[in-house]
């Protein structure tokens, strides 16, 4: 015992915050004990700010704080080019950062440092990335990356800072070491433990007692690195899991493996025999080895890699006078890039030419344009509105930055997790209690018959249950599925995608760019003579916009000069304007171009031309419907079809052909009546889906529960959208969708294939007919058969849908 003042302080006190042993120099406040200053100034932060319920999540699950001295170690943080190179975006009184952070280990965790605005006022929100460990931060100019950084260094979650991504590579090959290290120290134990038990085997009399007795300690010494070693992660795991009140997969298999280790270790002190020493090296061995392959299945379908590879977007560069389309993963640092009105813009980037208003809604969730001039830098995300803009790019392209940006909340609220998936949540949160509940009964069972084979019937039952059917085989199968899609050029934000897409009974089409198609389409001028200089400033005009009839018009138009375009405007659904030369020009619609609101009612979409306020005439584009429609139609009869236009009614006949009379199909739809249809439709418990080109309907695609834009150029990216289909595809449309029903069918059938082999497993260990030996090669096995029956089926599936 020890004094503190007048309190009388125990030897085995432990520290409050991290549970560390407290000692000479323990530090008692509120009631509390704390090992050191560190811990005891986490805790006076915590409870300053109204956060001590981070004690009751879990118990102790602070770590050990070091002495205060992170101000000066991250002094260099203070340098503005190390500040552009670790922020994601800075700008407008707003930046954002990711911090990779090896501590994160527990809900704890999680609730901290999600609650980091409430221990630094310039913090605007945070959150993690639980699987990755990492934790992404908005923050304003109230607070600086140094003074966060330091924060999260003295709560004792110091992040490991870098400007590539080689820390996050090195911390998997650890592991990949370290399981490889703990599957060899635990195959070299368990095959010298079978050789020292072969004379008890294959003996057929009594092995002499001085040597049976070596033999047995020998094991138990070769056991210790396998219990306290190789075992180590499973106890670790299951421990955490009790901590938290939540009992995962190792909390019976560490149970099993402590039960043999126990009664072993009994048997050889009380009586000389080896015990279960084979049996339980060989289960250890046999959990990695199972490990061990399903690592490897794992990363043969590693479908984050080629989800990113898959991300698509493409970038406009200019080499010379030409400019040219590209992938977005062959852009390099130092290309010129050309960026187009509601363009994204996919890497950090100087502007080089004309000035910019800079849409940050992506990444900051603010639509305010920002002003930028010649020889600013543009952040990756942004979106231009105005005039057609050059940049040079000054970082490479980060696809899992804009992936992260796709898969931001604001373009996802409404867009809710499915039965399958809450089923899946339900289903591992009991089955590790139930387990835990049949094992002890079977084994109380057959205590009557001896207590080895009850020990047995209990190991084996722990052993060999698994709930892999949708812990498992659901992410995987979805995940299989989205790589499928991405193979088809439709490209998903992410596999919940495809389990929302599967409840979907109402498809609202949209008409212009969605079933048209604007490369096939013919064009003709009707009006005054247009000389060259006027075609090329009604073309620079058109150069600006991303709209269909405006790339049709540049396209087709011929000129050798191209002019910058000033106070250029975009109104939606209406026309394009803007000064080129001191010239006034407006191209869209006729109310929009002279005021007018009379148009002949012809089959073709006519687009009109002004210039300084005369109207010169139009250009009549003579619409062809996509490859495939008619079968995507035909296809898909069992939904309710919807088809919205923003055009006049001149194709009402043929588009009632092709659709039936069952179609609804309205004309001269704005995007926000589109949008207010699609909410409609929601009112009247349908589940939607949205097909359009992403221009004048991203509210209605937002909206919906499932957005789909088809897009001709995939330069001109919709985050509202939760899906790009590349138009040369539109065709498979119908097969796309069908697929995530297939996809869906999978996962059901995986989960009663899962339940029949747990069922029949559970069965055979009941009646005693498992050794833990068996139960261990049968559980990895199941895991494995069951991911791979999903993967295997979704791709039968996609062959017979001719998407492979």
């Amino acid at each position: 015992m020890q004094k503190l003042g007048e309190k009388i302080v125990p030897d085995e006190v432990k520290c409050y915050h991290c549970g560390d042993k407290c000692g000479n120099n323990s530090i008692y406040i509120e009631e509390k004990f704390f090992c050191c200053e560190g811990c005891k100034m986490v805790f006076s932060i915590l409870s300053e700010k109204g956060l001590c319920q981070y004690y009751d999540i879990e118990s102790v699950p602070g770590l050990k704080q070091a002495d205060n001295i992170f101000e000066k170690r991250y002094d260099y943080l203070d340098d503005p080019d190390t500040i552009s190179s670790l922020c994601n975006f800075s700008g407008n009184n707003f930046r954002s950062v990711t911090f990779f952070i090896p501590t994160i280990h527990c809900s704890s965790c999680i609730w901290l440092l999600e609650k980091l605005n409430k221990l630094s006022p310039g913090i605007i929100s945070s959150k993690v990335n639980f699987l990755k460990k990492e934790l992404y931060i908005q923050f304003d100019d109230n607070t600086t990356l140094k003074e966060i950084v330091v924060l999260l260094a003295r709560i004792g979650y110091e992040p490991t800072l870098g400007l590539d991504s080689i820390s996050h590579k090195n911390a998997e090959k650890k592991n990949d070491r370290s399981l490889y290290l703990k599957l060899g120290v635990a195959a070299f134990c368990f095959g010298n433990i079978m050789l020292l038990s072969f004379p008890e085997y294959l003996s057929s009399g009594e092995v002499d007692a001085s040597l049976k007795s070596l033999f047995a300690y020998l094991m138990l010494t070769l056991s210790l690195p396998v219990i306290f070693y190789s075992a180590l992660d499973y106890f670790i795991s299951a421990f955490k899991g009790i901590r938290s009140k939540v009992l995962n997969i190792d909390v019976p298999l560490s149970l099993g493996i402590a039960v043999l280790f126990t009664r072993s270790v009994v048997e050889i002190l009380v009586t000389g025999d080896p015990g279960f020493m084979d049996s339980m090296t060989g289960l250890v061995f046999l959990l990695l080895l199972g490990k061990v392959f399903k690592n490897k299945t794992y990363e043969a379908l590693n479908f984050e890699r080629d989800y990113t590879s898959y991300f698509p977007l493409s970038v406009t560069i200019k080499n010379g006078k030409e400019e040219l389309s590209i992938p977005l993963a062959k852009l390099q640092k130092g290309d010129r890039i050309v960026v187009r009105n509601n363009e994204l813009i996919p890497a950090d980037a100087i502007l080089i030419k004309s000035d910019a208003n800079i849409d940050y809604s992506f990444v900051t969730g603010e639509s305010e344009p920002v002003k930028k001039s010649s020889g600013d830098v543009i952040y990756a995300g942004g979106r231009q509105v105005g005039a057609t803009i050059e940049l040079e790019t000054i970082k490479e392209v980060s696809q899992s930055y804009l992936t992260q940006l796709w898969n931001n909340d604001t373009f996802t609220s409404v867009k809710n997790e499915r039965h399958i998936s809450q089923a899946a949540n339900t289903f591992s949160r009991y089955f590790t209690p139930a387990i835990l509940l049949i094992a002890v009964a079977g084994g109380l069972f057959w205590l009557s018959d001896g207590f080895d084979i009850a020990l047995n019937v209990f190991t084996a039952v722990l052993i060999v249950a698994c709930p892999c059917a949708l812990a498992v085989s659901l992410p995987f199968t979805l995940s299989n599925a989205m790589r499928i899609l991405g193979k088809n050029r439709l490209y998903v934000k992410n596999p919940s995608v495809i389990e929302n897409m599967s409840y979907v009974d109402t498809i609202v089409f949209d008409k212009t760019g969605t079933i048209t198609n604007i490369n096939d389409s013919e064009i003709n001028y009707n009006g005054k003579f247009l000389d060259k200089n006027e075609v090329a400033l009604i073309r620079s005009l058109a150069r600006n916009s991303q709209h269909p009839h405006s790339i049709k018009l540049f396209n087709k138009l011929e000129s050798e000069y191209t002019y910058e375009v000033a106070d250029y405007i975009e109104e939606s659904g209406n026309g394009i304007r803007g000064n080129i030369l001191g010239r006034k020009l407006k191209l869209g619609s006729r109310k929009f171009v002279s005021g007018l609101d009379t148009e002949n009612i012809t089959s073709s979409s006519k687009v009109y031309v002004s210039i300084d306020g005369i109207e010169y005439g139009h250009f009549s584009i003579n619409n062809h419907y996509r490859k495939g429609l008619d079968k995507n139609i035909e296809g898909l009869n069992n939904y309710n079809l919807h088809l919205l236009s923003g055009d006049n009614n001149s194709e009402k006949e043929n588009l009632e052909k092709l659709f039936g009379t069952d179609t609804s199909i309205h004309f001269n739809m704005s995007a926000h009546d589109k949008l207010e249809y699609i909410k409609d439709l929601q009112l009247k418990k349908n589940t939607v889906l949205m097909i359009g080109d992403g221009l004048n309907d991203a509210g209605a695609l937002k909206q919906s529960n499932i957005g789909i834009s088809v897009s001709e150029n995939i330069n001109n990216f919709t985050p509202a959208s939760d899906g790009i289909l590349e138009s040369g595809m539109f065709e498979k449309l119908e097969s796309l969708i069908v697929f995530s029903k297939d996809s869906m069918a999978i996962i059901k059938i995986s989960f009663v294939l899962s339940i029949f082999y747990n069922i029949a497993g559970l069965g055979f260990a009941l009646q005693g007919l498992l050794t833990p030996l068996s139960a261990a090669i049968l559980m990895p096995l199941s895991s494995i058969t069951i991911t791979a029956f999903g993967v295997l089926a979704g791709n039968f599936a996609a062959k017979r849908r001719r998407l492979l």
